[in-house]
């Protein structure tokens, strides 16, 4: 599925849907899309994943960017981490990616600090069995 196939008329969901493909083509684990709008004026999504390595990590941030720059001409206003490589942040405005080690994802449990937040389903090509 690409974001053209993406039928919702919201260009800030288009972005986290974006986000979320690009994850899930570097194999991206437990990708969690997060409306926030509703619970918190930081942001309107929260784009949550889980890297296997540091290596992983950044390649997701990477091609998270890459595949954002490409299809929606945007790039991140800010990234942290990237020199740790444990946890990176990569703030879209509208959109906040958050790339966790499973270790990290584990201790800072976002999706149960956020819990309140809609959790939205993926699209359809990131459902897996």
């Amino acid at each position: 599925m690409t974001n053209t196939q993406i039928t919702d008329t919201d260009t800030t969901l288009q972005l986290a849907y974006t986000i979320a493909l690009a994850a899930d083509e570097r194999k991206a684990g437990d990708i969690v899309i997060l409306k926030v709008s509703e619970v918190s004026y930081l942001t309107d999504y929260f784009v949550i994943m889980t890297g296997f390595s540091k290596t992983q990590v950044r390649a997701l941030s990477d091609a998270i960017e890459a595949k954002v720059d490409e299809e929606l001409g945007k790039l991140p206003q800010r990234t942290v981490g990237k020199g740790e490589n444990s946890w990176i942040v990569q703030d879209y405005g509208d959109v906040i990616v958050h790339i966790f080690l499973p270790v990290e994802r584990e201790f800072y449990s976002l999706e149960a600090f956020w819990g309140h937040a809609e959790r939205l389903p993926l699209p359809f090509s990131l459902v897996r069995e």
